[in-house]
């Protein structure tokens, strides 16, 4: 019989991958709070929350997403959302768009250097990754969809992305 193991029991690695995710202007507290558990969920490096107001991270709804995840993972607030893309440029981290745009290619199609730092950009659900922005990234990527629809929600597609990115990072290792 299988026993379902907790936090403290599971055989997972502890493995933290080189990734920050950056939001455009995201500000529901419930996507707020699962992009809190996914980047504990992926070990990533950061969350930088750009231009929304710093008081959401009180908002009972985040707290009740995040599982106090909000107390593990390293994030920031920026207002600025150009001055964080030029800051990952000139440190030469690989910035990645998820949106879907006439030059996107899948996250499967992705192709990632070892020991390559990367930065997820993702926006707001409502207008996506601010288009200014799509011209300053290595690549705009998508999640290939079969439906009639042409997104999803934001947390659901960086747990996706995130899911491809790490599993591409973490073949490096596996070497």
């Amino acid at each position: 019989m299988s026993e379902q193991l907790d936090h403290y029991s599971n055989k997972f690695s502890s493995e933290k991958f080189p990734i920050t995710l950056i939001t455009d202007q995201v500000s529901s507290p419930a996507n707020l709070g699962s992009l809190f558990r996914l980047a504990d969920a992926f070990h990533i490096e950061k969350i930088i929350f750009c231009g929304i107001d710093e008081a959401v991270i009180k908002s009972n709804r985040l707290k009740r997403t995040a599982r106090s995840t909000q107390h593990t993972v390293s994030f920031e607030f920026e207002e600025n959302i150009e001055e964080v893309i030029k800051r990952f440029q000139q440190e030469n981290i690989q910035l990645l768009a998820l949106e879907i745009t006439d030059d996107s290619i899948s996250v499967e199609q992705l192709e990632l250097q070892e020991n390559q730092s990367v930065a997820l950009i993702v926006g707001e659900e409502n207008v996506g990754v601010n288009k200014n922005l799509l011209e300053k990234t290595s690549a705009n990527i998508h999640i290939t969809m079969f439906g009639k629809n042409s997104s999803m929600n934001v947390a659901q597609a960086s747990g996706i992305a995130l899911y491809e990115i790490t599993k591409k990072l973490n073949s490096f290792q596996q070497k």
